[in-house]
């Protein structure tokens, strides 16, 4: 026997008649997903901060020498040299080693006997890799050939990588001036923008004398101290 089975057909689905383009909400409902982009998502503050310079702050400060390796001085001198300057070195309790103070001329010489006071300028140095200090550049005794060996060494780095090594193992006063056999060994120095004030007065903040009552002055002269 064939069982016979009747489909029964739906009946057609009435369309609106088209009036025009669809509206808003039709084509919201029939627009495609956009490919997905991650330039919606991009930070631009992180941009902008990777070209912000860092700025340094207090800088170690040594001769050139005392490096111990090839060294870069500021090649604008006008601007990253100093004029000479004065100094003293100030015993502190709990350390094994003076401390250098900037003092103004004026005060040093009232108080102190010539040879107590340092004079020498400070420039803008590095190492490979922008390791940047500041630079003591001789500026008295030149006849001397620690000084003017020092300061030739000095002068030549304004352009190259250069080391300046003691002869005294030799026998000899002064130092060996040696360029880097290749320049472009290392890169060449990101100098930053900050002035020479600016990283002066950063490394030597707190040790500066201006006063006659300044506790710097008065180890220096060995006078009383009130408590603090």
């Amino acid at each position: 026997m064939t069982i016979e089975k009747k489909v029964h057909a739906l009946p057609p689905v009435e369309q609106a008649p088209s009036n025009g383009p669809p509206t808003e909400e039709e084509a919201m409902s029939i627009a495609k997903p956009s490919a997905f982009s991650l330039d919606r998502f991009k930070s631009k503050h992180a941009a902008a901060l990777a070209n912000v310079e860092t700025l340094l702050t207090a800088l170690p400060h040594h001769s050139a020498s005392q490096a111990k390796d090839f060294v870069r001085l500021h090649p604008d001198e006008a601007t990253y040299w100093s004029s000479e300057i004065c100094f003293v070195s100030v015993p502190i309790q709990g350390s094994q080693r003076d401390t250098l103070h900037l003092i103004p001329e004026e005060l040093a010489t009232r108080y102190l006997e010539s040879a107590r006071i340092l004079r020498f300028r400070l420039a803008l140095a590095t190492k490979p890799g922008d390791k940047f200090f500041l630079c003591h550049i001789p500026t008295r005794n030149l006849d001397n050939s620690w000084n003017s060996t020092n300061l030739q060494g000095c002068e030549q780095a304004k352009t190259l990588w250069t080391m300046l090594t003691s002869r005294k193992e030799e026998g000899v006063e002064g130092y060996k001036i040696t360029a880097a056999r290749d320049q472009d060994a290392f890169p060449q120095p990101k100098w930053p923008t900050q002035s020479l004030t600016e990283l002066v007065g950063i490394t030597f903040a707190g040790r500066v004398i201006e006063t006659e009552n300044h506790p710097g002055l008065l180890r220096l002269i060995g006078a009383r101290q009130s408590p603090s």
